[in-house]
């Protein structure tokens, strides 16, 4: 026998029944986009490695350890699976021209690529949503995309969710941030891990985020970056706080938060749970106005954010909000093949009038025992057997019979006339 071949690690099949809640999600986040305004862009999963050195940064966990990168043999070009995809919006966005008549509101959603330790809700292979609005200065469009946020926990019913503010102000606000911080460092040097001492003079900042206990006092002591922000920043983050509170938004100003790209001013958020365990972090984003210039366009504002759809799912499952898979109207028990060529344009009609209707397939050895298809039907899910029998098809009917909750009250079958689909229908759908 040939070798039993496996995925890869860390990328898994989505299969049903679960394939039916990516579905139900995916559908719930169109819906909300469109009730905002936002439009659908689906950019290639494989991008120039250069466009994420140059928008993520070359002293980031993502671009050092984590890309899925290889060399193109046709043509020697250095590809990458994409490992988040606003960088590919904002290039897409670039090359198309595509904000000549004007700002625009965009999602996407797809499969993105880090080649990282496998665990809970993280993942080699995972899925984002992401909502973008380019070419939006305003602190307004920012805190259209947190409510945007909180919208979806209440559609789908989530609780438990805390968000995090914070600002990282404009560039030569965080340069003197930056002077302070590997200061401070420096003064505490026999603390610092690799990972610091490697980040010290190229990307103080991410030092902040370290997850080393041996070095939280020291880190929490650090000087803070909202107290080296001008009187611009600073309007800008008070805006943002001033409308949060017109909505009547729970948050936290969080002063050590900061993002994993090197991309991001002014306004950063989280939105985080403690029932996912380590992976408490849900939704993140803010605004990246650099990101267009950084990737060889013109200063363009830009603001969004990304959510793992993996955690999504996993804290629905958690709460206990996620739907029943669906299940068909109807199966259809048909004892004798002979009778399909009869049987299977009715079903076909009452699937085009709306019906959810699933056929009993033949096997092997036929098309099995009435009894065997009662029990895949019951199994099914479904409401209610149509029954096929010889003696129903003899009188060009069709026998209904429940299977679920009106069993009791309807034990006798109902005849229905094969050449009524739509009163058929009628009776699938009937509470």
């Amino acid at each position: 026998m040939a070798e039993k071949l496996v995925a890869v690690k860390g990328m898994n099949d989505i299969a049903p029944p679960q394939s039916a809640h990516w579905e139900w999600l995916e559908d719930s986040l169109r819906a909300l986009m469109a009730r905002y305004g936002y439009r659908n862009l689906r950019t290639p999963i494989v991008e120039p490695t250069a466009l994420f050195v140059r928008g993520l940064g070359e002293v980031t966990d993502i671009v050092e350890k984590e890309m899925y990168s290889f060399e193109d043999k046709l043509n020697g070009e250095q590809l990458t699976l994409r490992p988040e995809n606003t960088a590919g919006v904002v290039r897409a966005a670039l090359e198309s021209n595509m904000l000549y008549e004007g700002p625009k509101r965009l999602y996407y959603m797809g499969p993105m690529f880090r080649h990282e330790r496998p665990q809970r809700g993280r993942y080699r292979q995972f899925h984002q949503f992401g909502a973008e609005a380019l070419g939006f200065a305003g602190p307004d469009v920012d805190v259209e995309l947190i409510v945007l946020a909180c919208d979806l926990w209440a559609a789908l019913g989530l609780t438990g969710i805390e968000l995090e503010v914070n600002s990282l102000g404009q560039p030569a606000e965080r340069l003197a941030h930056r002077q302070a911080l590997i200061a401070h460092f420096e003064s505490h040097a026999g603390l610092l891990d690799e990972d610091a001492k490697r980040r010290l003079h190229s990307n103080p900042l991410r030092i902040l985020d370290t997850k080393n206990p041996a070095m939280q006092d020291m880190v929490n002591a650090a000087p803070r970056l909202i107290d080296h922000l001008g009187p611009e920043s600073l309007a800008h983050f008070d805006r943002v706080k001033a409308l949060l509170d017109a909505h009547g938004i729970a948050y936290r100003v969080n002063p050590r938060l900061v993002r994993g790209m090197d991309y991001y001013n002014l306004t950063v958020f989280e939105f985080v749970t403690t029932q996912l365990g380590s992976q408490g972090t849900v939704c993140a984003g803010g605004r990246y106005d650099g990101l267009f210039e950084q990737i060889g366009g013109k200063p363009t504002p830009a603001v969004g954010w990304a959510l793992g759809m993996e955690r999504i799912l996993e804290l629905l499952k958690e709460q206990g909000r996620l739907p029943e898979p669906p299940t068909p109207d109807a199966y259809a028990v048909v004892p004798d093949a002979a009778a399909l060529p009869r049987v299977m344009p009715l079903l076909r009609a009452l699937r085009q009038a709306g019906a959810r209707v699933q056929m009993h397939a033949a096997g092997a050895e036929g098309m099995g025992s009435m009894k065997s298809q009662f029990k895949k039907a019951d199994a099914s899910g479904a409401r209610f057997a149509l029954i096929f029998g010889a003696d129903e098809l003899a009188q060009g009917q069709v026998a209904l019979k429940a299977l679920r909750g009106e069993r009791d009250a309807a034990a006798a079958q109902l005849a229905l006339s094969l050449t009524d689909p739509a009163a058929i229908v009628a009776r699938l759908r009937a509470d």
